[in-house]
């Protein structure tokens, strides 16, 4: 079992850009405003050959019970609870803090070891502060900069006594490499929750790990971070990543609120799937839209959460007329999986995991190369493509060359005069022959080669 370290402090020492740092890619948000993080975050860390699991967690810092700032210092604790050492993070240049000084107590009361890192390190009032934090009481501090990469040698000389040596795991299949659908029913789900500020994503998350894992508020905007959470459903393993709201980009003013939207879009393109979430009260709306197409641009598999059924009136046919709904305003995704849930009351979960499954494999699906074939003469018979200035194009074949998602180039003549109007009735064709409902379906023009170009050459 992987051993882990929570990341804590008070607000803004620098512990999620030591997180970001320790990970080796930018997962956590960083910006100047103190209390960015609210969830805790976990990842894979790895310094020179020590690999470990690190907690970013949100600044320790008090609030009345029940506030989300309360709610924070909860999620905090929960991630030293299940820590099995700590690094107590402070701002050496600010020099130590009342509340530095709290919450060294706090950490000591753990009853787990210790590393004190004295961030922000650089410079000659980095180098005072971090004599100061002697009076901590919690050994020598490690002197960094998170920022710029300093001090990690020492970081990791003081690790190394705590992190066990552990064997090198193989890296994650890439996002769009082709697996065959044996494989992908065995890999853990990747699934990105999307929609508008207040849809409930977080409430939902919630519901399928049976605990309060994720903060949740009536106030939208509550999600800054893509969080990534381990769900296992019916033997089934899913990686689901909770995202910040999306807003029109008109209405995203604060940078933070940018940073939260761009780490939302990162969620997308790394999922398989993505649910995108939206609320009963207020649904197909223009920026629902927006970001469907968004994901069938991106061309992961979709799946649509139409949240807060309890709260509908229930009326005879609802479920048809959502498939309808959906059908009309989403062609470019049509039959793709719409389930009404309740991510408060837990109404219509099962459905939607099973929903999620059956649109992963389709992603993954591949296609006989005989019945495609059959396929394509059939539909070119029903609808040869039309003339374009008084010339016939010539379609010659057709193969797929890829799933996730299903992909496939067509050889013609003249590629760049097809219609794109008939392009649109080959993938409705598709995708009603071959029963891929929802899933983006990519097809390539290329023009086959002419063995007689050759003859028209002439010698210089």
């Amino acid at each position: 079992m992987s051993f882990t370290i929570a990341i804590i402090g008070r607000p803004n020492v620098g512990k999620s850009t030591l997180f970001n740092r320790l990970v080796g890619q930018k997962l956590a948000l960083v910006d100047d405003e103190p209390g960015v993080t609210r969830d805790r975050r976990e990842g894979q860390a790895r310094l020179y050959d020590l690999d470990f699991t690190i907690i970013d967690t949100a600044g320790l810092d008090e609030g009345a019970k029940g506030s989300l700032t309360a709610r924070m210092q909860e999620q905090t604790e929960t991630a030293i609870e299940l820590a099995d050492a700590l690094m107590f993070v402070i701002d050496a240049r600010v020099g130590l803090t009342p509340t530095d000084r709290a919450f060294a107590d706090f950490a000591r009361k753990a009853n787990k070891p210790v590393v004190l890192v004295a961030n922000k390190a650089e410079g000659k009032h980095g180098e005072i502060g971090a004599m100061e934090s002697y009076a901590l009481g919690l050994g020598d501090p490690v002197q960094i900069s998170a920022e710029h990469g300093e001090g990690m040698g020492d970081l990791h000389e003081a690790l190394s006594a705590l992190v066990p040596a552990t064997s090198e795991e193989d890296d994650e299949v890439e996002d769009d490499e082709d697996i065959s659908e044996e494989e992908a029913a065995q890999r853990p789900i990747r699934v990105a929750i999307v929609g508008r500020p207040n849809a409930g994503k977080s409430t939902l998350i919630n519901h399928l790990l049976g605990e309060e894992r994720l903060l949740t508020s009536p106030e939208a905007g509550t999600t800054r971070d893509s969080i990534a959470v381990e769900i296992t459903w019916q033997g089934r393993q899913f990686r689901v990543f909770d995202t910040a709201g999306l807003r029109r980009r008109s209405r995203i003013e604060e940078k933070l609120e940018k940073l939260s939207v761009a780490d939302a879009l990162r969620a997308v393109r790394f999922a398989e799937v993505v649910v995108m979430m939206m609320d009963s009260q207020n649904k197909f709306e223009e920026q629902d839209l927006r970001i469907a197409d968004l994901i069938e641009r991106e061309g992961r598999a979709i799946v649509l959460a139409v949240n807060k059924w309890d709260l509908v009136e229930r009326k005879p046919n609802q479920i048809s007329q959502l498939r309808t709904d959906a059908d009309h305003w989403l062609p470019q995704v049509k039959g793709a999986p719409i389930v009404a849930v309740s991510g408060l009351m837990g109404e219509g979960i099962d459905r939607l995991m099973m929903a999620i499954q059956e649109a992963y494999a389709v992603w993954n699906r591949r296609l006989p190369t005989a019945a495609l074939n059959r396929w394509f003469e059939q539909a070119i018979q029903a609808s040869p493509p039309p003339a374009v200035s008084g010339r016939r194009l010539k379609l010659n074949y057709i193969t797929q060359v890829k799933a996730r998602p299903p992909s496939f180039v067509l050889f013609c003549s003249r590629a760049d005069a097809i219609p794109r109007s008939y392009l649109r009735y080959l993938t409705n064709s598709l995708r009603e022959t071959f029963d891929l409902p929802g899933t983006p379906i990519r097809i390539t023009l290329r023009e086959k080669a002419n063995p007689f170009a050759y003859k028209r050459k002439r010698p210089s």
